[in-house]
């Protein structure tokens, strides 16, 4: 088959699993709704009102959770596409720069110095941010104009090992009775305190950091060739990578900020996409969109219905994506970008 027409299908079939296992989401959980109910509140033909349970559940929690997931999905799976891509390395994942716990530093201090939810989510981005801009730091501090990315990755670990060794530190000081806790919940990955407010914040800067990706997509093919070859080509490779790590990082830094640490999605499903589609960006990065929304729906879904109390979502990303990310390598006999 052609690949084109297998893109499109696949992504046409994967479109129809995201519409109906999103309703399914609405309906599944510990209180249950009836499917006729959840599409008389949605088209507003509901007998109870705004003020009913129903519609409160449904459009307080459960929407604006399903939303968050799919968008947080999406996000981290372009961000890992994009970095596999800018690195050459099928190993890359967006806290290949230290992003994820650099935000994680951001919030654990936050909550150590007693600040609210808001104060949070604010410090957890700015430290993401901040975490980019320091590997830019030390890599021109090398006296590199332009470092390669293998410096780029290295002073990338070096970064995330200092901020994971902060937030070590934050919670060595923290006190063991009432703080300790709210920062090892808020650590493990998890949809569970998303509100409409939280979003608002988020989504805008992880839907224009996979917009931007997704604009991309074409040029990410040239990040292979040497200077000289884009140059010829009419391509500007140094700021192709400046508007990829700063895509990435914003979209990674804005999904932990609200939802915690969740691994695994921009690691397996973009390793999925090129299973199916090659190593052509221009069909990885949508298909990665996609399926990332769909895996982390489903993810999610599992983890607040599989038992009375909810599972958090980062465990379940490494329990289900560690089995899948092995077929994948036996099926395909090793990674190659």
């Amino acid at each position: 088959m052609d690949i084109r027409k297998k893109y499109l299908l696949w992504m046409a079939g994967m479109a129809a699993a995201v519409l109906l296992f999103s309703i399914f989401a609405l309906c599944a959980g510990q209180y249950h709704i009836d499917p006729v109910r959840v599409f008389q509140e949605l088209t507003g033909r509901a007998p109870g009102g705004t003020a009913d349970n129903v519609h409160t559940v449904l459009f307080n929690i459960r929407i604006p959770r399903i939303l968050m997931t799919l968008i947080a999905g999406a996000g981290l799976a372009s961000s890992g596409a994009a970095f596999q891509s800018l690195f050459a390395n099928p190993l890359a994942t967006p806290d290949t720069l230290g992003v994820a716990n650099g935000a994680s530093f951001g919030a654990v201090l936050a909550i150590l110095m007693g600040f609210g939810a808001v104060e949070v989510q604010l410090m957890a981005l700015a430290f993401g941010v901040l975490a980019v801009m320091l590997v830019f730091f030390v890599t021109r501090g090398m006296g590199q104009r332009n470092p390669s990315m293998l410096m780029v990755i290295l002073a990338g670990i070096v970064i995330s090992s200092l901020f994971s060794a902060l937030v070590s530190l934050v919670k060595y000081v923290a006190d063991p009775q009432d703080v300790l806790p709210v920062i090892t919940f808020w650590l493990i990955g998890r949809f569970s305190e998303i509100t409409r407010a939280s979003m608002l914040m988020s989504v805008p800067l992880i839907l224009a950091g996979c917009i931007l990706i997704y604009l991309l997509r074409f040029r990410l093919n040239a990040l292979s060739l040497s200077e000289d070859e884009a140059k010829a080509l009419g391509v500007n490779l140094r700021l192709i990578r400046i508007l990829v790590i700063a895509a990435a990082a914003m979209t990674t830094a804005s999904v932990v900020s609200v939802c915690g640490v969740i691994g695994w999605v921009g690691l397996l499903v973009p390793h999925i996409a090129r299973m199916l589609f090659g190593n052509d960006n221009r069909f990885i990065v949508p298909a990665s969109i996609l399926f990332g929304g769909l895996f982390m729906l489903v993810i999610d879904t599992i983890a607040r219905c599989a038992t009375t109390s909810e599972i958090p979502v980062s465990i379940l990303t490494a329990v289900i994506g560690a089995p899948l990310f092995i077929i994948l390598l036996r099926r395909t006999g090793g990674m190659r970008l």
